[in-house]
């Protein structure tokens, strides 16, 4: 049944690509897309470099996943974000529904699109192969970094960075294998235990460190942004107009958790052309 819904997701994919080639859109002409929300509209570019991540984002727009879905996570200074199984939208979805969504889109990066202040990108678990949630998205609300911050987020890439390569190295396949049982079998404490000790192991794997760019060390000094996730979450579009809405629901009182005591909504998504 799994391997049949995706082959089902996958044909419909393919089918809204040739769609939005041959109609709408195309690869010249980025989508714009308006999220109308409870605190006011957001305006969304989507970025043909990422054209998986763009093409789902459609998808589940198209198929009113994001119409009344929360901002279940909202930290000023960081990221709003919305489309995660504990809102309150999913939370009325019945399981054959959920899944649907049970799928992952491969990591899409590119070195135009990067995490400065207005970016939007897809949430993510922490699996090896740095795959995107199916549903989860996020838009950086974070303002300008000083030189020696953005030499710490530096540091977090490359952290990350040294793990991933060392779980793609051949040698590291139990390792991998062990990290996909764990999480296949619901056994969040393994799955805990095994990152802890593949963390430790791979501080000693030799790889290519990644530095900031230059013009986009500038970007975020000056704009804004969240440097420390670049290369590792894939950033597949930025908002246009309505900044001031990203503030004003990052501004939102929350729990420790940041999820907001008065519920913010996406009350529709469309595609505008």
């Amino acid at each position: 049944m799994r391997h049949l819904i995706c082959l089902v997701l996958l044909f419909s994919m393919i089918t809204l690509t040739c769609s939005l080639v041959n109609g709408t859109a195309s690869e010249d002409k980025p989508i714009r897309i308006e999220l109308q929300t409870s605190l006011g509209p957001i305006l969304l570019k989507l970025s043909n470099k990422t054209p998986q991540h763009r093409d789902n984002f459609l998808k589940i727009i198209q198929e009113g996943r994001l119409d009344s879905m929360i901002f279940h996570r909202v930290l000023e200074g960081f990221v709003v974000q919305a489309g995660e199984y504990d809102s309150l939208k999913t939370a009325r979805m019945d399981s054959s529904e959920l899944q649907q969504l049970d799928y992952r889109i491969p990591a899409e990066f590119d070195p135009a699109l990067f995490h400065k202040r207005g970016a939007l990108a897809a949430a993510r678990t922490d699996n090896p192969d740095r795959a995107s949630s199916s549903l989860s998205f996020y838009i950086v609300q974070r303002g300008a970094r000083s030189d020696s911050l953005l030499d710490v987020d530096q540091g977090r890439i490359n952290g990350w960075l040294q793990k991933h390569y060392f779980l793609q190295d051949k040698q590291s396949k139990i390792w991998r294998d062990s990290l996909q049982q764990a999480e296949l079998v619901q056994d969040e404490k393994r799955y805990a235990q095994l990152q802890d000790t593949i963390s430790l192991m791979a501080k000693s794997f030799d790889f290519e460190p990644y530095h900031i760019p230059d013009d986009h060390r500038e970007v975020y000094k000056t704009l804004g942004g969240t440097a420390h996730l670049d290369q590792n979450y894939s950033v597949f579009g930025e908002v246009i107009q309505g900044m001031e809405v990203v503030d004003a629901i990052a501004a939102v009182g929350v729990d420790d958790a940041g999820r907001p005591f008065e519920e913010v909504y996406i009350l529709s998504a469309r595609v505008l052309d």
